[in-house]
Order: structure tokens, then C-alpha cells, then sequence
């Protein structure tokens, strides 16, 4: 494993020693210092290097702006350090004709600043057209129309999109995708006056960073164990939990634990700590267990459970 798969998988690396993830950083950082060291006039080379971004054989490339934003009837734009009234920076509409235009698999755009869902919106600029091509998908702080909110000098959507890149958007794999990332931010903002927007045109997801799954895959593949048809109820009683021992001191029931018993009620709870299986006529996994009931898979549940049973996962 290269030192660049190990910080996208969310692990200790060194960022010192690798000469890939070296020489990836210092594209990335000659072409943003070329690109805010040119003249205020100098418009084509603005293109040609933000075209730079989203070029070459790469699986994924990401465009990422946090800052200012601006919008009228032409369209919406990202307002760059030299912005004049009549020239307000890189206009939304440009980048996503570059993004689609590219033949990178994968290409991301997140914006985080104020009117940012004016990306792929009709506009005259745009000639009502709001093409997005295969591969591409974009993220916004804010509908087309709406500010940007910031708490303490941060942005309120950057704060959250750190977070679940952490991990927080991961889903039960521990993968980390557009989608999820998207979903996770909508939620935390609640009834926030600034909405996300989440825009897409993808045949399956591709993982921007992956980390430890809640839950291990082995585990995920016994529920075709447990459960024989995704209808059954798979049956406990007090020899599942592990507290129920003689060797312990406090009220016991028959059956006492076995060994075989407590290992798979375990995986059971990890696999209701995820939201795969709830116990039955019972709040917890452990009455449902002392008091001999059961437990089932959810619609999540019977989602995975088809998943294993058709060797996908």
C-alpha cells in the first residue's frame, strides 16, 4: 500500500517520502500559485489552468472553493482576490463546461460560498442549458439564491464537510462517497436557512477516502446465517448474553451462557448498533435475550442481507 492509499484510507502515513503523493501535492499548489499570480487581464490563462485541474488519467480529480460567491443574470460566480465590478472572478458556468469536458473518470466540484447552487442552473451565459456529464458531481453550500453561513470566521458547510470526511459520512462499510457526504451535511444542518445541494450524473459512487468500518464485512456476511429468509426472526434466550454466568455475582437465569451463544450474540449487536437487525417486543438486545424473545432484520437489514446472499459484498 502506497503512502497516498494509506492517507485515503484514513491511516498513518508519511507525507514526506512518498514521490507520488509529493509530486500530486506540488501540481496542485504551482498551479493555484500561477493561477493567483496572473493579471487581472489575463483570461486565458485563467481557463487553461483551471483545465489543468481536470486533466490526465487520474480516477478522481476534486475542485474544491471556499469563499466568496457572486450572482446575476448571467450566472453565478466564484470571486477570485482581483475582482472588479464588472469582472467578478471564474464563473460557475465555465468550470462545469471544463469538468465536463474532461475524461477523468470522476470529477468532483464542492463550492462552499454564498449563491454556489447556481452551478449547473440555467442561465443567458449558459444559454439555458445546465448539462452535467457523465462522471461529474457537485456539491453546494446553498441553493442559487441563498448566502453562505459562517461561525467563527469558518464556513458552517466546510466545517461540516471536514467532519465527514473524518468520518461521519461513512456508511456502514466505511466508505465515504459524494452521496453520503451530501447527506450527512443536509442532516446536520436541520432547519438551517442555507440548504445544500447535491447534483450528480454517475453510474455507481466511487469513494473519496474510506475508513475502518463500524462494522467488519465478516460480520455483514453472517447475516444469511442468522437469518435463513429476511422474514425470520432468529431466537434468543439468556444463554446469549454473556452477564448471564454463574461466575458472576448477580441475578442469573437458565439457560446460562455458552460460549457459542455469547459469540454470535455479540455480532448481532454490533449489527444492531448499525441499524441491520432490532430487537423484537423489547427496547434493548439484552432484555430481548434474558427474556427469551428475538430479534429481525430491518429495511436496511434485508438491503445487506440480499447484498451477501447474492455474493455482492
Amino acid at each position: 500500500m502506497s503512502e497516498k492509499d494509506k492517507m485515503l484510507a484514513g491511516i498513518l502515513y508519511d507525507a514526506n517520502n512518498d514521490k507520488k503523493l509529493i509530486k500530486d501535492r506540488c501540481k496542485a499548489k504551482d498551479i493555484c500559485f500561477e493561477y493567483n499570480n496572473l493579471k487581472p487581464s489575463d483570461c486565458e490563462n485563467k481557463d487553461r489552468l483551471i483545465k489543468k485541474l481536470f486533466e490526465g488519467t487520474t480516477d478522481t480529480a476534486l475542485f474544491y472553493f471556499s469563499g466568496h460567491g457572486y450572482v446575476n443574470e448571467l450566472g453565478g460566480y466564484i470571486v477570485t482576490p482581483d475582482f472588479t465590478e464588472n469582472d467578478w472572478g471564474v464563473s460557475m458556468d465555465d468550470i462545469l463546461k471544463i469538468a465536463n469536458s474532461s475524461e477523468i473518470r470522476n470529477k468532483i466540484i464542492i463550492l462552499d460560498c454564498c449563491y454556489s447552487g447556481a452551478i449547473g442552473k440555467p442561465s443567458i451565459k449558459s444559454g439555458y442549458e445546465c448539462t452535467i456529464s457523465e462522471g461529474v458531481s457537485i456539491l453546494t453550500s446553498s441553493l442559487a439564491y441563498e448566502t453562505s453561513k459562517e461561525i467563527n470566521g469558518h464556513g458552517v458547510f466546510t466545517n461540516l464537510l471536514l467532519e465527514g470526511l473524518k468520518g461521519g459520512a461513512a456508511n456502514i462499510n466505511g466508505k465515504i462517497t459524494p452521496s453520503s457526504i451530501y447527506a450527512y451535511i443536509d442532516q446536520a444542518l436541520g432547519d438551517w436557512e442555507q440548504r445544500p445541494i447535491f447534483k450528480t450524473n454517475v453510474k455507481e459512487f466511487n469513494s473519496i477516502r474510506e475508513i475502518e468500518p463500524q462494522v467488519s464485512i465478516s460480520i455483514i456476511r453472517n447475516l444469511t446465517k442468522y437469518f435463513k429468509t429476511p422474514q425470520e426472526e432468529f431466537k434468543l434466550d439468556p444463554s446469549f448474553e454473556y452477564t448471564n454466568d454463574i461466575n458472576i455475582e448477580h441475578k442469573i437465569i437458565e439457560p446460562y451462557a455458552d460460549e457459542r451463544h455469547v459469540t454470535i450474540f455479540k455480532e448481532l449487536q454490533k449489527l444492531a448498533s448499525v441499524g441491520l437487525v432490532v430487537p423484537v417486543d423489547e427496547e434493548h438486545m439484552y432484555f430481548a435475550a434474558m427474556n427469551s424473545k428475538s430479534c429481525k432484520l430491518t429495511a436496511l437489514g434485508y438491503h445487506y442481507w440480499r447484498l451477501v446472499n447474492e455474493k455482492r459484498i
